[in-house]
């Protein structure tokens, strides 16, 4: 692990261009946050308004010169950019100036390096940094002295960085035949789980906006929880129990962010093949940060990239215990707030998803022999049972509740309820 003591100092600059104030006030600070969740310290910050970035040098030549001056006098170590630079523009600059030159890319692909826990999740890392070094590979020999490990280096490493193209684009090859085997197992698994017609729920929000917190108190799981962007890198499954005693497995997944680099948005394509697979799926909205509403619509555009519209979604805004003053709920999906470390709203929630269960479900009353008790612990398992009723004279149990049609329980069920027809 890094040492915490050991931040790199950065200057953060960064371009404004047509948009609002506001929006990209916001965009520099979630710029920091990354720096930060980088173990960067940021020591100064440089902004220009221009009508777009200039080509060469992403800001203008007058700022380039105060860049270099102000690196120098702050002996700042890296300068990172709130876009991604084009290879000259980022050549221009480390020419310029006298520190590692990174770009939002670069960073958000850094913090990734250290996220990624499973083996699928660092050949993905590995795939989107080697991607992106390619078209980056040609007059990097000033820049590649300068590579002491760091922000920016982190993952397949210095001596990759420096390797020919031809050594990265086999590379490339051999990690995408590796992803592909492990999503080939991955697609084993679900259809496994499909087979089961287990209930199946993702959580997807923003990075940091409260998922793996979340999931860990639903499902009494030990995801890596953190204040930090990108906490989770890796999906993972496990089961959670509705107050009726129904069974159902939930997925806590990679944050979504702002400007999300392309070649991550393609590396990750698998892992969010979870959500795609879903039938509910949580968005989580940080309801106290004050670019709330902006959050929740980069989320529900990636979801329509992903093709998921047709999938039934509960809005959970999260942190109501630390709104922000000016929330206004703005989802068009079935809504919730909570805290998700109030015990309370946990439940809440869990009635509230039962409820959009139900919705989806068919009731059933039927009377089952108390010899079978295997299918009487099905029924609390499988099926939202409201009521379970012992008859002494007949020795049956009367249970009323809903299942879902294409369950095979359900067809075990409409044997039992003939049978009450016919006695």
């Amino acid at each position: 692990m890094e040492q915490k003591d050991t931040k790199e100092t950065a200057v953060l600059v960064g371009c404004q261009t047509l948009e609002d104030d506001l929006r990209f006030h916001y965009s520099m600070e979630e710029l920091a946050s990354l720096t930060e969740t980088a173990q960067g310290e940021v020591v100064a910050t440089v902004v220009q308004k221009r009508e777009r970035p200039h080509p060469a040098t992403y800001v203008g030549k007058g700022k380039v010169e105060e860049l270099k001056v102000l690196v120098d006098e702050l002996e700042a170590e890296i300068v990172i950019f709130n876009d991604e630079l084009s290879p000259s523009q980022k050549r221009n600059l480390a020419h310029e100036i006298n520190a590692r030159i990174i770009d939002r890319t670069q960073l958000i692909l850094d913090i990734f390096a250290t996220r990624a826990r499973s083996k699928e999740g660092k050949l993905q890392v590995e795939l989107a940094q080697l991607q992106y070094i390619l078209p980056r590979l040609a007059g990097q020999g000033t820049e590649l002295s300068r590579l002491g490990g760091g922000i920016g280096t982190r993952g397949p490493g210095e001596t990759k960085l420096e390797a020919d193209r031809r050594h990265i684009r086999r590379r490339i090859d051999d990690i995408k035949e590796q992803l592909s085997v492990i999503v080939q197992h991955r697609e084993r698994y679900r259809e496994r789980r499909k087979k089961n017609k287990a209930f199946q729920m993702a959580i997807v929000g923003y990075t940091n906006a409260g998922k793996s917190t979340l999931f860990n108190r639903l499902s009494e799981a030990r995801s890596y929880e953190e204040n930090q962007l990108f906490a989770t890198l890796d999906p993972m499954t496990r089961k959670m129990i509705l107050p009726s005693g129904f069974h159902t497995l939930i997925t806590d997944t990679v944050g979504f962010i702002q400007d999300l680099p392309t070649t991550l948005i393609a590396a990750f394509r698998s892992t969010l093949e979870e959500v795609k697979e879903a039938d509910l799926i949580l968005h989580v909205v940080d309801m106290s940060n004050p670019d709330y509403y902006q959050h929740e619509k980069t989320v529900g555009k990636l979801l329509e990239e992903l093709d998921v519209k047709n999938i039934p979604q509960l809005t959970i805004y999260n942190k109501r215990d630390i709104r922000h003053p000016d929330f206004v709920p703005t989802a068009d999906s079935p809504s919730i707030f909570i805290s998700a470390f109030n015990e309370e709203d946990r439940h809440n929630l869990k009635v509230k998803i039962e409820q959009m269960m139900v919705a989806m479900m068919k009731p059933y009353e039927v009377q089952i022999p108390s010899t079978e008790g295997k299918l009487l612990s099905q029924l609390k398992n499988e099926t939202i049972l409201r009521e379970l009723r012992f008859e002494e004279e007949k020795q049956v149990y009367c249970c009323k509740g809903y299942s879902f049609s294409d369950h095979q329980i359900t067809g075990q069920l409409q044997k039992y309820q003939a049978e009450i027809g016919e006695s």
